[in-house]
């Protein structure tokens, strides 16, 4: 390893942990100073053996939802469609779906959120609560968990498909980018150094995958993107993307966002999955 971890960096890194910065926090400054994200990790997993009681340890790994891709298929049963495997990315585990919702499924999502749409919020970690965020200038609103059949159905063809209970899922979320439209870069799970996490994970646990299914593809732009990986995913109508995440850490890889919608519209429904049941 090309960087070791001096006496001076080792005191600063035990000083800024137990000052009450998130190991997520920390691991983003050294990245932004240039350490390589491996060698990041393990000095601050030398950190953690060497003064348990300064630094919390690298979070631990947990159970992930997924599809069962052990024999490479093309397509999987997801019940009532077999649904196609476009695309697939070990690390961070990304895989792009075909054929998950059909033309019909798509517009009967869109013309009922339609009506309900307002500015979309973000979970504001510092309190627990939501708030306007100026990162995510989408429109959207929330289905309740089986709030109709069309939403029903897409729940079971999703838990099916990423093995993974129905009720661990959160409401199905449609947003609408209109163009200029973006969410920048970000990660779905939730800091454990943030104050309001605590009351955030109550209801369910941490995020552990996340699905975004197109509804609407816009004329140009709206890519999902992953900055880290070097991957945009294009928002073609009926396929979605798929990616998990086993720990709350920087090192998932799961860095991601929308590109800004450049003409036309872009309609998606993102599906969280938790932990444990959501309530």
């Amino acid at each position: 390893m090309s960087q070791v971890v001096s006496s001076e960096l080792r005191a600063w890194m035990i000083e800024q942990l137990a000052a009450g910065h998130s190991v997520p926090a920390l691991r983003r400054s050294m990245l932004e100073s240039g350490w390589r994200d491996e060698v990041a990790d393990a000095a601050l997993a030398e950190i953690g053996k060497a003064a348990p009681d300064a630094t919390p340890a690298l979070a631990v790994p947990v159970p992930v939802p997924g599809p069962d891709l052990a024999n490479a298929p093309l397509y999987i049963d997801a019940g009532d469609r077999q649904v196609a495997v476009l695309q697939t990315l070990a690390h961070p585990r990304v895989v792009v779906f075909g054929n998950l919702l059909s033309d019909a499924e798509c517009d009967a999502l869109i013309a009922a959120a339609r009506v309900r749409l307002a500015r979309s919020l973000t979970v504001e970690t510092q309190t627990g609560g939501e708030a306007v965020n100026v990162d995510r200038t989408s429109e959207g609103m929330f289905f309740e968990r089986g709030e109709n059949p069309v939403v029903a159905c897409i729940e079971q063809r999703i838990a099916r498909l990423l093995r993974w209970p129905l009720e661990f899922g959160e409401g199905l979320q449609v947003l609408r980018y209109a163009p200029g439209a973006q969410y920048r870069p970000h990660y779905d799970y939730f800091d454990p150094g943030e104050p309001g996490t605590p009351t955030i994970l109550r209801r369910g646990g941490q995020r552990v995958g996340t699905l975004v299914m197109y509804l609407q593809a816009p004329a140009r732009g709206g890519a999902t993107t992953f900055p880290d990986v070097g991957l945009e995913v294009a928002p073609q109508r009926g396929t979605a993307v798929f990616f998990s995440y086993d720990r709350p850490d920087p090192s998932t890889r799961t860095l991601h966002g929308g590109a800004p919608v450049l003409s036309g519209e872009k309609w998606v429904a993102t599906k969280w999955l938790r932990e444990r049941q959501f309530t």
